[in-house]
């Protein structure tokens, strides 16, 4: 099975998601949020606040790039799609779905949540300026796009099952 990788607004459950599909398929998981934290010695936080959002989007394209081909999850942080060179990587990919959720419900699974540094001052209408301008950006780099804002985490698995088989 060619990788499948999960691309979407924080909050959107790709994380969540990418666990419980790779379960259900007997495959590795992998997030790349993680695996930059591993590489880095640091959380995404400091990385941000120690070395800017530059050095950290250079981290996160080396990482995916380093993701396995086949019989993997990957579940990648939100703004992987800012870079072009991103998006054209993951548009060569045969499985990229898109976890989308409104933008309501994103804040209300994000409440209290400190570890996002882009939404560190909390300012929602910086959120939401993000949010609008990402969501072009993921619905064309995306193969599969699957509405998370009212489904539990086992819908989303099923479908995302069902919708590649098609």
């Amino acid at each position: 099975m060619e990788a499948i990788y999960l691309i979407g607004f924080m909050g959107s459950g790709k994380t969540t998601v990418s666990q419980e599909l790779a379960k259900k398929l007997q495959v590795d998981v992998y997030d790349t949020d993680l695996e930059i934290v591993k590489k880095a010695g640091m959380t995404i936080n400091e990385i941000f606040s120690n070395k800017g959002e530059e050095e950290f989007r250079g981290m996160e394209s080396e990482v995916l790039y380093s993701m396995p081909n086949a019989d993997a999850i990957v579940a990648t942080g939100g703004g992987i799609i800012g870079s072009e060179k991103n998006r054209e990587f993951l548009k060569g990919k045969k499985n990229v779905v898109l976890l989308h959720a409104d933008f309501s419900a994103i804040m209300g699974r994000l409440k209290g949540d400190d570890t996002r540094p882009l939404l560190s001052n909390n300012n929602m209408e910086a959120a939401e300026r993000l949010y609008s301008s990402r969501l072009p950006l993921y619905q064309e780099t995306a193969n599969i796009e699957i509405d998370t804002s009212e489904k539990t985490v086992s819908m989303i698995v099923d479908e995302i099952i069902q919708r590649m088989k098609n």
